[in-house]
């Protein structure tokens, strides 16, 4: 038998971290040895392990190493709030910044100088390859950690928004806040020889091959304290050398009860067959039910509005993707079985007699209609229990708090809420604004529902509704077509990308809707049963508000005088059907964008608690908006001009220029005021709106801890 290798020798970067980290005091020279042999061990990198082994806080790493490479630095949490701009990551090939870690954050056109983010900015032949490549006259670094670098590349080329999920601090605190229900969980205790239990006696024992496969993260909603499995290393030793292992303590390891006849990929997470929680399967979910609501006059579309709210939510709680298209899934078939006189949602039931008593009898109905299919557990759960209370007094189990399952709360949350903005015969027999709803939401915080999901929600929704309003782009369509089948799918897809959208299935319902006003744009059939398109057109040309109404004509009919009609009547397109609905919807929003700059003229206000000012930034940067941002604040006043997107010049206080916006940037709370009508008279700060951003973040990191 051959004789073991021995490990390979430390890297001279290994050294040079850890060298570095011992002198500045922020290790001792035994940790330092500690955290080299755990490094060679699991092959992953100095830093990484540092952290993972809690040696050493990711602000103090960053700081001493910062020092020694005489740059700057930026915290992970800091660093998933970046938003590359694409032809930023034209300049490096996602593969060449995937093998060197490197990923480009800004880029000064005037000095023709890149900006980088990466875990080695000692490295110059590293630089001058990404120079060749990029073309640029000289590279900059910023220094993270290697995980904040692979994310922020997964994230900026592939679009993965889960790519900072462990990283975020905040999401990271979530990640373990909320309890799964007790009945389901089996937990690892630490030695692989003992068996351990769920909540129904039966017992599983973990083998060795177990114990090898790489730890996946937990759940969001569940959080359950357990001591660590032995490091690999620590595994192939003899059983004298562990006295003392070299643990580094991965999440809770979470095991799921397998008893369902479902077979679950593995011992350490569940994850629902594909076919029930793909998006293919999700998508047609969304078909199918819209078809089956349009006979719901108040609630078309309801169903498909709570699975985009669901979605929101859960990805605003970095939940993993498998429980996140189960709950999607939840808000999808909520109400099959239930289509009666009431809508029954969880704030009815608590507040009418009628509507518990009828939620009482179908509560279970979704679940038992779609037993054949085998839905995932989680999305059984959540319609079975999208009645409890967060008091412990609804149904059926009368389960209380965090007993209640993480997706039916959500569902809770999310149906309500798309009653009272959607459903006239709501409990305040109007729909609601936005504002006005999660206010509504808030009044039941900790009676029907979860107070840190209505927080949540609230600041997810507002926050998405503020965005819209700065950039002045929620434009409302009415359909006109006798064809809900036809309409179906235009509609969904106009709803996804921002859309608000109404329809009519005659002339009549169509000027009844247009009459209200603030339709921004009319997508009309010519065949309208035994009416006109066209003479609904011509019928709206003639008053005062539809003289200049952006209409477009979807028609199958596809003769060249009833098309030169149209155009005579001013339409801006002739669509035949059926259209490819994602480059209509494209080219619609692309029609809108010369009245969306006519709208952008009105103010906008609202609350730094809405939406931070670096986000708010960012979404004036993006959207190329001029104007000044008025910041009112308890400890002073202040404001920011902008360009086409970008700040020209900033006042806080005595302070002017750069230190005027760093000086905002970290406000919390205050209230904000847009006026694009302000026009600046000249440009103080020349930095792009990115790099000041970029400066302001890495300001913030290294002044909390200076």
């Amino acid at each position: 038998m051959s004789a073991a290798r021995p490990p390979s020798p430390p890297s001279p970067k290994t050294r040079l971290v850890c060298e570095a980290l011992v002198r500045d005091k922020v290790l001792t020279a035994d940790q330092g040895e500690r955290a080299v042999a755990e490094s060679r061990a699991s092959g992953e990198r100095i830093e990484e392990v540092l952290l993972d082994l809690e040696m050493t806080s990711e602000a103090d790493l960053l700081k001493s190493l910062a020092a020694r490479y005489k740059v700057h630095f930026i915290s992970a949490e800091k660093l998933s709030k970046a938003d590359v701009a694409r032809p930023l990551l034209d300049m490096i090939p996602q593969r060449f910044a995937e093998k060197i870690g490197v990923c480009p954050v800004v880029f000064d056109a005037a000095k023709h100088v890149l900006t980088v983010v990466t875990a080695d900015p000692d490295d110059s032949d590293l630089m001058k390859e990404v120079q060749l490549a990029s073309g640029a006259r000289e590279v900059k670094t910023v220094l993270a950690r290697p995980a904040a670098v692979k994310a922020l590349i997964a994230k900026a080329y592939t679009g993965d928004q889960h790519a900072f999920a462990l990283l975020d601090r905040q999401a990271h605190m979530q990640f373990h806040s909320i309890p799964a229900p007790r009945d389901r969980n089996v937990v690892f205790e630490g030695n692989s020889s003992q068996p351990v239990r769920s909540g129904g006696g039966r017992e599983r024992v973990l083998s060795e091959e177990d114990l090898k496969r790489p730890p996946v993260a937990p759940p969001v909603q569940r959080t359950l304290s357990a001591p660590p499995p032995p490091s690999r290393a620590a595994q192939a030793s003899p059983p004298q050398a562990q006295a003392a292992p070299l643990v580094r303590p991965p999440p809770p390891v979470l095991i799921l009860d397998a008893t369902p006849a479902v077979p679950t990929p593995g011992p350490f997470s569940f994850a629902a067959p594909e076919a029930t929680t793909g998006p293919s399967f999700l998508e047609l979910l969304n078909v199918l039910v819209s078809l089956l609501e349009n006979a719901r006059t108040d609630l078309r579309g309801h169903s498909a509005q709570v699975a985009r709210l669901a979605r929101r939510l859960a990805e605003k709680l970095s939940l993993d993707p498998a429980t996140t298209a189960a709950i999607v899934c939840a808000a999808y078939v909520h109400d099959l079985g239930k289509m009666g006189q009431y809508h029954l949602t969880a704030l009815n039931c608590s507040e009418y007699d009628g509507h518990k008593v009828a939620a009482q009898k179908v509560f279970g109905v979704p679940a038992r209609l779609l037993e054949p299919v085998r839905m995932p557990p989680e999305t059984a759960k959540a319609v079975e229990h999208m009645y409890e209370r967060y008091d412990g007094k609804g149904f059926p189990d009368g389960q209380s708090g965090k007993e209640i399952s993480l997706g039916a709360r959500i569902l809770a949350i999310c149906d309500t809420y798309a009653d009272l903005t959607q459903n006239p015969r709501n409990p305040f027999r109007k729909t609601l604004a936005a504002n006005e709803a999660c206010a509504a939401l808030s009044k039941h915080k900790g009676t029907i529902f979860d107070p840190n999901l209505v927080d949540l929600f609230h600041h997810t929704v507002l926050g998405e509704d503020l965005k819209a309003r700065l950039l002045s782009n929620r434009s409302q369509a009415l359909l006109v077509d006798t064809d809900p089948e036809e309409t179906t799918v235009l509609e969904l897809r106009m709803i996804e990308q921002g859309f608000v959208v109404k329809t009519a299935r005659n002339p009549e319902q169509a000027l009844k809707v247009l009459a209200e006003g603030d339709t921004d744009l009319v997508i009309g059939e010519v065949d309208l049963g035994p009416s006109d398109g066209l003479m609904l057109l011509a019928q709206v040309r003639q008053t005062a508000w539809g003289k200049d109404l952006p209409w477009v004509v979807y028609t199958r009919r596809q003769e060249r005088a009833v098309a030169q009609k149209a155009f005579e009547l001013g339409v801006l397109d002739f669509v035949n059907k059926p259209a490819n609905a994602d480059v209509f919807v494209a080219k619609l929003k692309a029609m809108l964008d010369q009245r969306a700059s006519a709208r952008a003229s009105r103010g906008v206000s609202g609350s730094l608690r809405e939406m931070g000012l670096p986000d708010m930034v960012q979404v004036l940067f993006h959207g190329r908006k001029s104007g000044n941002l008025r910041i009112r604040a308890r400890d002073g006043s202040g404001e920011i001009h902008f360009v086409d997107g970008n700040v020209v010049d900033a006042l806080w206080g005595d302070q002017k220029g750069e230190d005027a916006f760093f000086a905002m940037l970290g406000l919390e709370d205050g209230e904000f005021a847009l006026d694009p009508a302000f026009k600046p008279t000249g440009r103080v700060i020349h930095q792009s709106s990115e790099a000041l951003l970029l400066e302001g973040m890495r300001r913030m990191d290294e002044g909390l801890r200076s």
